[in-house]
């Protein structure tokens, strides 16, 4: 976890410079997320680094909203976890991440066809964001917004109070 700070550095002059170095912390969850923002990082990136040794660890698009509202738009919060379709990519910028990113499905791209299966990822990802976009009425990344999506806890929520009500 580091903040950003100036440093002085060796210019090809002989002199020295300020130099602003800018750092975001990788792998946090919400309860993180304050500490985060007390040292003062730049930016927040939500992962769980895949939970390789924790099994229990929440999945990141869970946090997500959580850890956007804690920094208040103080930073940008970005996304990374779980990214394999473009459908993934638009419910994470609903969700108020500010970019997304995508790891595995990248490596598996270049490890199945080299250069061209990185750029045919990239581009699948794009073409499934591009016609959810299309079919939830946005036209442009901007116009993504909560009200484009509802969460799993949302549809348990919305079932038991449908099937409470039908007790009535």
């Amino acid at each position: 976890m580091v903040k950003s700070y100036n440093k002085l550095a060796n210019s090809d002059q002989g002199g020295t410079h300020p130099m602003k170095m800018s750092c975001s912390i990788f792998g946090v969850l919400p309860l993180a997320t304050i500490k985060a923002m007390e040292v003062g990082v730049d930016g927040i990136i939500v992962s769980n680094h895949g939970a390789p040794q924790l099994d229990y660890t929440p999945a990141t698009i869970c946090v997500l909203e959580e850890s956007v509202h804690t920094v208040k738009g103080k930073v940008p919060v970005l996304f990374d976890g779980g990214v394999r379709r473009g459908t993934d990519v638009f419910q994470a910028l609903a969700l108020g991440a500010q970019a997304v990113l995508v790891g595995r499905p990248v490596v598996y791209g270049l490890a199945a066809k080299g250069e061209y299966g990185v750029k045919r990822v990239i581009e699948m990802l794009k073409d499934e964001l591009e016609l959810t976009m299309t079919l939830s009425g946005c036209p442009v990344v901007k116009d993504i917004s909560r009200s484009h999506i509802k969460t799993e806890q949302e549809r348990l929520h919305s079932m038991l109070y449908q099937d409470l009500n039908s007790f009535k």
